[in-house]
C-alpha cells in the first residue's frame, strides 16, 4: 500500500527537550489511523512538522511524499486539519469563519455542492451559524472547524483530539462522519488520548511514549501484548484446577474467573467445552489496557510522569 504520512527517526527538540526521539510512523492510503498517547507524548509536535508549522531537528517526514516545510502549499491543498483548541474571530458568524476556512481550502460560496454538505454537517451537529464567534462554547467553536473541514472533500484529514470539547452525542455524529470518510476512500490520522474513540473507529493504532512509537498495528494484532479475561459459573475452585494457560484464576461470587494471554486462548477452548463450563464469557483487552501496558510506570512514578506532561514548547504551549 502506498503511505500518505511517513516519518522515519524524527526527532525535534525545543531546547533542552527532545519532544520527538525518532519517530518511525506510517499511515497507509485510506486508513484511519490512531495516534495515541497522553498529553506531553509528542503528538502534536508530531503533527505540527507533518503540516509544515514547525521545522524538524532531524530524521524524515513526509506527507504524499513530499518534504512538509518546504512543499507546504501543496500539500495542504489536499489536506483538512482540525486542532483540538479551536479559536475563532469574535466578530464573523459562525457560518461566516466556515466559509472563511473552506475558502482557504478551494471552496466557493456558490458552489451547490459545498454549501448542500454545510447545511447539512450543520444539522448533524446541531450548530447555529448566526451567532457571533465571541458567543460560541469551546464544543460549538470545535463544532466550525470539523465542519469547514469536512465540507469540503480532502485526500487526507489530520484531527488532532477533534472531539475536545463536544459533548457525548455530537461525539457519535463525529463517529459517523468519520465512517463516511472511510466509506469515501479518504485516509485519516485521528490523534487522541479518548482510548473509546480510537477503539470504535481506527483500523490501526500507533502508541507513542516519550517522543517515539511504542507499538503499532490493528486492534487485533496489539491485543497479544496483553492477557483476555475468561469466566464461567463455578463455585467450586477446582474448576479451574489444571486449566491450561490460566494466570490468577480464583472462584468468587458463583463465577470462575482467570486471564490468559491472547494468543492462548485458542488452545483453551476444547478444554473448556471438555468440561462442559456454562455461562462462558470471554473479554479481549481493551485498548485502554493495551495503552496501560505502556504507560503504567509512568503513571505510578510522579517523577516520569512529570516528565512526560511538563515538556513545553516555545511560548508555554505543551509539546504535545
Amino acid at each position: 500500500m502506498t503511505a500518505v504520512v511517513r516519518t522515519n527517526g524524527l526527532t525535534k527538540r525545543f531546547g533542552r527537550v527532545r519532544a520527538l526521539d525518532g519517530l518511525d510512523l506510517r499511515v497507509e492510503a485510506g486508513q484511519i489511523h490512531g495516534f495515541l498517547g497522553p498529553n506531553g507524548a509528542g503528538k502534536t509536535t508530531a503533527i505540527r512538522i507533518l503540516l509544515g508549522l514547525a521545522r524538524k531537528t532531524g530524521g524524515e517526514a513526509a506527507v504524499f511524499e513530499e518534504d512538509p516545510w518546504r512543499d507546504a502549499v501543496r500539500i495542504h491543498r489536499r489536506i483538512a486539519y482540525v486542532p483540538g483548541d479551536v479559536s475563532v474571530w469574535p466578530n464573523l458568524s459562525g457560518g461566516e469563519a466556515i466559509d472563511l476556512l473552506a475558502r482557504l481550502r478551494g471552496a466557493r460560496r456558490g458552489d451547490a455542492a459545498y454549501a448542500s454538505e454545510k447545511e447539512r454537517l450543520a444539522s448533524v451537529f446541531r450548530f447555529d451559524p448566526r451567532k457571533k464567534g465571541r458567543s460560541y462554547s469551546k464544543g460549538n467553536r470545535q463544532k466550525i472547524a470539523l465542519i469547514a473541514a469536512l465540507a469540503v472533500p480532502a485526500e487526507l484529514y489530520v484531527l488532532d483530539e477533534p472531539t475536545s470539547g463536544l459533548d457525548p452525542l455530537m461525539e457519535v455524529v463525529f463517529r459517523d462522519e468519520i465512517h463516511r470518510l472511510r466509506a469515501a476512500g479518504a485516509t485519516v490520522l485521528l490523534s487522541s488520548h479518548i482510548l473509546s474513540e480510537v477503539e470504535l473507529l481506527c483500523d490501526r493504532v500507533s502508541i507513542i511514549r516519550a517522543g517515539r512509537i511504542a507499538e503499532s498495528g490493528t486492534l487485533a494484532e496489539l491485543r497479544h501484548l496483553t492477557r483476555t479475561e475468561v469466566s464461567f459459573e463455578a463455585t467450586d475452585p477446582a474448576a479451574v484446577a489444571g486449566l491450561p494457560g490460566a494466570h490468577d484464576a480464583a472462584v468468587a461470587d458463583g463465577r470462575a474467573r482467570f486471564t490468559v494471554d491472547s494468543d492462548a486462548l485458542g488452545p483453551l477452548l476444547p478444554e473448556l467445552a471438555a468440561r462442559g463450563v456454562a455461562g462462558l464469557r470471554i473479554r479481549p483487552p481493551s485498548l485502554e489496557e493495551l495503552f496501560l501496558r505502556h504507560y503504567g510506570d509512568d503513571l505510578a512514578d510522579p517523577k516520569l510522569a512529570g516528565a512526560t506532561r511538563g515538556a513545553t514548547a516555545p511560548g508555554g504551549g505543551s509539546a504535545r
